[in-house]
């Protein structure tokens, strides 16, 4: 009978350690990908960013209709969403010179 005993309370122990080192394992893998993937979301995101559009020519004061047809592409450009709200008044107000 004490034979028996002392296997099962060995059988016990080496259970317990093995589910303890366990435990540990888990924990740290959990925690080295938990930092991988903070590094990952920490870093910042890299979207297109648009060239600066290339000046164009002057419009004269005699080409009203011009200047019509500049703002229409230009709202058009803002209703696309290329255009944010600031680019959009800028250019209008190079368009109609103020």
């Amino acid at each position: 009978m004490p034979g028996l005993i002392r296997g099962i309370a060995r059988t016990a122990v080496v259970a317990g350690t093995a589910t303890s080192v366990s435990n540990r394992v888990s924990r740290r893998q959990y925690n080295r990908w938990a930092e991988q993937d903070a590094q990952y979301y920490q870093q910042p995101a890299q979207y297109y960013q648009q060239p600066e559009p290339a000046p164009s020519a002057p419009v004269s004061s005699a080409g009203g209709q011009d200047r019509v047809a500049q703002l229409k592409d230009l709202a058009d450009l803002k209703a696309q969403g290329i255009l944010t709200d600031e680019e959009f008044a800028a250019e209008k107000a190079r368009i109609l010179g103020g």
